[in-house]
């Protein structure tokens, strides 16, 4: 029980204030003149201005509230390595009872690890906790963590003490791969640096000069390597294929180290090529002799050479040559010394006209045997007798022609097999589906390929074919041009072509059988592409070696796909029929692992204007002490808490100190007395 006296006054204050001076003035007045009965009047006074002041006595009935200690228990993964959780959770449960003892209620608050890679997030739990608690009852907070925390930015304002009590050993050390510089794409056959470094941290062995390191491309067998600890390392690598390029690096583990998952990194590149270098030759100038031009000059990354036989060695016109202005088609340097640098070569409507001799057109079959593209988009001439078929070319073109040039209206039609087929998939959702016809196609028979168009009379239109290392397409029809210029609606012609010379130039988006995975976060969306009826089960290892089989599921035409979590962090390997694939989930190293030797370096800034220290585990859990607000919070085997003093008013009762009555009385008292004292006088 507790009493306080308040006033509430029936007339603001200044205006009793001003009757106050006024009374005081005429008080003043009769004692200079030596009035009787002043003084009694004066106490008249001061009794009105008293009850005008309305005073009363307060008293409240409290219950006194036991003080609140915070402990904030780290739980993230580096709190995992070693025995660091048990030391946690012994001394969470040594320093709550010793707060119990002295009467002090304990909040325990467990923090994970933060979700997307975030790290420890220990400054967000503690502001969450403190706000749940009155912040008149916080006597102290605890921090049971190894230090390493990635939200000190968020610290909240401390009304008590803070400690740390950080796990770990004077005798951890850890090794740690790191990657610095790696790009997202790299061009082919063009060599970038990655710079590495294996460091050391805690109290590290001495000796260590040099350790292996394993490198790895898309899971294949690692090549090991002698590196030096401490320094930076420049490692020159060219990426081995287009498409994403998944490397991993890594060393062995060591003894006596506290954990070996940042001895592991995975570096994923996209590999795009420089220019990709075409050469198209065009025979008689035709209404679609622009179609393959603006199609590849419109590509940006694409170098072009294209030749148009305007003038071929058997014509005989009279023209002088110095009046031409044409030049000599340089078909030793091109079909003999540079036919390697092209990336695809593409025959628009050419016969053989005498310009290319047999040697050279063997040269072109043997450069598809060696991994080489060849287009052919046939006209009429490739139905006759100067037909490229009828040359060494033979052997590599997918169709043979039958002579017959069919000329009527027709409207190409997808296939079955162009249904699932990644050059033609989707085609028929483009411009509606209502194509525009074309008017004439050349008849071939005995297709060797895939055969992805039809035309008139269900004829074979479109087809593709790998002949040894390399790729042939053959389009028997000299009108995709029609859709270009809108004929009846137009079609999607550009994007037709365009697919076809990315597969010829083997682009992986375009592999008709692959595997791949994408990430989000821990899921991948797994995607097998088959020309098959069905695809295989998909087989996933996982970064520690265990495996589990998933049913993969048509979503599309030849395409299937299943969804899975992954519950680790790391390499993953899949394997479905004879497609392999690889894909990381998250880093190989996360933040958590990035620092692993436990210290208070970090806090240190945020304890000592909080008052508090920090401590070893391993040194024993100090004992509690209570200080006085302000004063230093620790010693050299205790920590302090400040007792808040809080309570809760249970009620309150208010009895006016002046009531009518009593004021009534005095002032007749007080005004008889003057009264006699003035008539004695």
């Amino acid at each position: 029980m507790t009493g306080s006296i308040l006033f509430d006054p029936v007339l603001p204050v200044w205006i009793i204030a001003c009757l106050g001076g006024v009374a005081l003035a005429a008080l003043a007045l009769a004692a200079w003149r030596g009035l009787s009965g002043w003084a009694l009047r004066g106490l008249g006074v001061a009794v009105i201005l008293a009850a005008l002041m309305g005073p009363t006595l307060s008293r409240e009935d409290r219950e006194d509230l036991t003080d609140i200690a915070i402990v904030v228990e780290d739980a993230s993964a580096s709190q995992r390595l070693g025995d660091r959780a048990d030391m946690t959770g012994q001394a969470a449960d040594a320093l709550e009872a010793r707060l119990t003892a002295r009467g002090v209620e304990v909040r325990r608050v467990s923090v994970a690890d933060g979700t997307d890679d975030s790290g420890t997030q220990l400054m967000t739990a503690l502001a969450e906790a403190l706000a749940s608690e009155p912040q008149g009852r916080i006597a102290g907070t605890f921090l049971l963590s190894d230090g390493r925390l990635h939200d000190l930015e968020r610290a909240p304002t401390l009304p008590a003490p803070l400690h740390l009590l950080h796990t770990g050993r004077a005798t951890d050390w850890d090794r740690r791969l790191i990657v610095e510089g790696a790009p997202a794409f790299a061009i082919l056959d063009e060599e970038i640096t990655l710079t590495l470094r294996i460091e050391d941290s805690g109290a590290a062995p001495e000796g260590m000069g040099e350790v292996p390191l394993d490198i790895s491309i898309d899971g294949a067998a690692p090549q090991r390597f002698a590196v030096p600890v401490g320094r930076p390392i420049e490692l020159p690598l060219a990426l081995p294929h287009g498409g994403r390029n998944v490397l991993e690096f890594a060393t062995p583990e060591a003894e006596g180290e506290l954990t070996a998952r940042n001895n592991t990194a995975l570096v994923q590149i996209n590999g795009v090529r420089d220019r990709l270098r075409v050469l198209l030759v065009s025979g008689e100038p035709h209404a679609g002799g622009r179609t393959w031009r603006n199609l590849l000059k419109s590509d940006s990354s694409v170098d072009l050479v294209h030749f148009t036989i305007l003038r071929p060695p058997d014509k005989q016109d009279g023209i002088p040559v110095d009046e031409l202005s044409l030049i000599a088609f340089p078909t030793r340097e091109l079909f003999l010394e540079k036919i390697d640098d092209f990336d695809l070569i593409i025959f628009d409507r050419y016969k053989r006209r005498g310009i290319l001799p047999a040697l050279y057109l063997q040269n072109v079959a043997d450069y598809v045997q060696k991994g080489g593209a060849v287009l052919f988009a046939a006209g009429p001439d490739f139905a006759g007798a100067n037909s490229l078929y009828r040359s060494p070319l033979e052997a590599i073109v997918p169709a043979r022609p039958t002579a017959r040039v069919v000329d009527q209206a027709y409207r190409p039609a997808i296939t079955d097999l162009g249904q699932k087929h990644p050059v033609t998939a989707g085609l028929e959702d483009m411009h509606d589906g209502k194509w525009g016809r074309w008017l004439r196609q050349i008849e071939v028979d005995a297709p060797k390929g895939d055969v992805l168009m039809s035309g008139a009379g269900d004829r074979p239109l479109l087809m593709l074919a790998r002949v040894g290392e390399g790729r042939v397409s053959l389009l028997a029809s000299d009108h995709a041009w029609l859709w270009n210029r809108g004929y009846e609606g137009g079609g999607p012609q550009l994007e037709l072509l365009r697919r076809l010379a990315h597969w010829m130039m083997k682009e992986p988006e375009l592999e008709e059988e692959a595997l791949w995975a994408e990430a989000t976060g821990q899921r991948m969306r797994i995607i097998r592409r088959s020309l098959g009826a069905d695809a295989r089960d998909v087989t996933i290892t996982a970064p520690d070696g265990s495996e589990v089989t998933l049913p993969l599921e048509e979503v599309a035409p030849g395409r299937f796909e299943a969804q899975y979590d992954g519950p680790q962090i790391g390499l993953y390997r899949l394997i479905s029929g004879d497609q392999s694939a690889v894909i990381g989930l998250g880093p190989a190293a996360p933040v958590e692992f990035e620092q692993t030797i436990a210290s208070g370096a970090a806090l240190a800034p945020l304890i000592a204007g909080a008052n508090g220290a920090v401590r070893a585990i391993e040194d024993g859990v100090p004992n509690i002490r209570a200080v006085r607000e302000g004063r230093p919070a620790a010693g050299r085997d205790w920590l302090g808490i400040t007792p808040r003093g809080a309570y809760v008013t249970q009620s309150v009762t208010q009895t006016a100190l002046l009531p009518a009555w009593l004021v009534l009385i005095l002032i007749a008292a007080l005004v008889t007395g003057a009264w006699l004292r003035e008539g004695r006088r």
